[in-house]
């Protein structure tokens, strides 16, 4: 069965999310605040696909939260629920390593159809890691799709889902432009009706992560007008 952990201090919407999620055919988890969250997402990360989080709550905020259950789950899909418009803290969110944001208010359809389409990612990434053979190695870097990291030299960099499933599109075409949409597309599904941004903030996250010097990057290109790129060799 399909298993949610929804951190949200109102109870009221959490109750209501509960109730259509449950009637969705998801098993719910509860949690009344932030640290709550992590502490049973921590006690059963294994079983969790999804972890749905409000943006401010009391005794960890929903950024914290993230960061925490990330260090613990790289493959969990993340999403923030948040009364929050400005740009700057959708990218903010995103840059914690969220999938998505769904901003308050908000209706079932689309709460149910974000939902689902990280579940989606979710469970294509494990099949990815069923299916693929241990490493895709292009130029200096190495994939490892049983470890969900990217490995070049000594260093071992940790990937989350998002980060891991574009990665490895790049290198399944290296040296090939592939444009925002073609990596929403493959990534986030046809289905998908949120900000085409989140591909340009987990490409910037990516290079964080990748790149010796990100605002100069040598391997994750950006071809103007067209996508982006990744450089095997230099």
């Amino acid at each position: 069965m399909k298993s949610i952990l929804i951190a949200e201090d109102e109870a009221a919407i959490r109750e209501f999310i509960t109730l259509n999620l449950t009637h969705s055919g998801y098993c719910v988890v509860e949690a009344e605040n932030g640290k709550e969250a992590v502490e049973l997402f921590e006690k059963d990360k294994e079983n969790i696909d999804i972890v749905l989080l409000d943006y401010m709550m009391p005794l960890m905020n929903g950024i914290d939260a993230c960061k925490r259950i990330r260090e613990l789950s790289p493959g969990v899909g993340v999403i923030f629920l948040t009364a929050k418009t400005q740009e700057s803290d959708k990218i903010y969110g995103l840059y914690s390593g969220a999938d998505d944001y769904i901003t308050k208010p908000f209706s079932v359809t689309e709460l149910l159809a974000r939902i689902e389409a990280v579940y989606r990612r979710v469970k294509l990434n494990k099949e990815l890691l069923n299916t693929h053979s241990d490493e895709m190695v292009c130029g200096d870097y190495i994939l490892s799709t049983k470890k969900r990291a990217v490995i070049t030299g000594n260093q071992r960099i940790e990937l989350s889902q998002i980060e891991f499933q574009i990665l490895e599109y790049f290198f399944s075409q290296p040296d090939t432009t592939i444009s925002r949409e073609e990596i929403l597309e493959r990534v986030w599904g046809g289905g998908y009706f949120g900000d085409d941004k989140v591909v340009d903030v987990n490409i910037r996250r990516l290079r964080l992560k990748v790149e010796k010097d990100p605002s100069c990057p040598e391997h994750l290109i950006t071809v103007w007008g067209k996508g982006y790129k990744w450089v095997a060799e230099n």
